[in-house]
C-alpha cells in the first residue's frame, strides 16, 4: 500500500535486501488486490495531541540539529508534515491528513494514489514529543503502494519528514516489528513516549482473500535524531 519503487530501486537495494524485494514483489503478485479494510487496525485510537506544543527548556530552535552520538534530538514545536523520504526504500511521497471512523480507528489514506502517505491530525506531528503515527499503503488495486518495502528497513536507517515551518525532522530507525491485527499492541505502538518518536505502519503477512485485507501490521519504531531547515 505505498507509492511504487522507482526506477533507482535497483540501485539502492543490494544482496540479501535485493532478493527479499524480490520476494515481496513475488507475494504480491500472487494475491488479489481489491483489498479491503484499512492497513492499520489498533484496537484503541492513536492519542490526540492535547494542544499545539509550545517551544520550551527541552525544543530545539528551528535549524539546530543534535549532535552526532546524541541518543536523541530535543523535540521540536507543532508543525504539520508535508513530506516524506526515506532513501533505503526509495519513498518520496506527499502526506495526506488522516482521521478516525466510527468504531475508532485510523481511516487508511485514499486506495487511489499509490505514492501517498498520510498523518494522523489529531494527533502528534513528526518531530513533536510524543509518538507521531504516519500510515500508507504496501498495495492497492493500481498495483504495489509507497510502503510496499517497509518491512525492509532495519535500525539505523534514516526518514526524513519536511515540515510546514520549513524545517527537516530526521528520524533513526530504532526497529521493525510485525504484529497480528487482532493482538495490535496499541499502548506499544500508541503510548507516551519520553522523546519525538514516530511510527510507520502499513499492512503485512498474509492475505485473506475472504476478508480482501492482510493479517497484520508492519510497524516501524524510529526516534527524532536530529534536524535542520529545508
Amino acid at each position: 500500500m505505498t507509492g511504487g519503487p522507482g526506477s533507482g530501486m535497483t540501485r539502492l537495494l543490494r544482496g540479501g535486501i535485493a532478493a527479499a524485494a524480490v520476494g515481496l514483489l513475488l507475494i504480491y503478485d500472487s494475491v488479489d488486490t481489491e483489498l479491503g479494510g484499512g492497513p492499520f487496525v489498533g484496537q484503541a485510537a492513536p492519542p490526540a495531541a492535547v494542544a499545539p506544543t509550545t517551544p520550551g527548556p527541552s525544543a530545539t530552535a528551528a535549524g539546530q540539529a543534535t549532535p552526532a552520538g546524541a541518543p536523541g534530538a530535543p523535540a521540536l514545536t507543532r508543525s504539520k508534515p508535508t513530506r516524506l523520504r526515506i532513501p533505503q526504500i526509495a519513498v518520496d511521497a506527499p502526506f495526506t491528513e488522516l482521521t478516525l471512523d466510527a468504531a475508532g480507528q485510523l481511516n487508511a489514506p485514499p486506495p487511489d494514489d499509490k505514492n501517498l502517505v498520510g498523518w494522523y491530525r489529531d494527533g502528534v506531528t513528526p518531530g513533536e514529543l510524543g509518538s507521531a503515527v504516519v500510515a500508507g499503503h504496501v498495495d492497492t488495486t493500481k498495483g504495489p503502494a509507497v510502503f510496499l518495502f517497509l518491512r525492509l528497513l532495519t535500525p539505523g536507517n534514516k526518514v526524513e519528514v519536511s515540515r510546514a515551518d520549513g524545517t527537516v525532522a530526521v528520524f533513526a530507525v530504532d526497529s521493525v516489528e510485525t504484529f497480528a491485527k487482532d493482538a495490535f499492541p496499541d499502548k506499544k505502538v500508541y503510548g507516551k513516549t519520553p522523546d519525538a518518536q514516530l511510527r510507520l505502519i502499513t499492512c503485512g503477512g498474509t492475505y485473506d482473500k475472504k476478508k480482501k485485507d492482510y493479517l497484520d501490521n508492519v510497524v516501524v519504531f524510529a526516534h527524532l535524531e536530529s534536524s535542520h531547515k529545508a
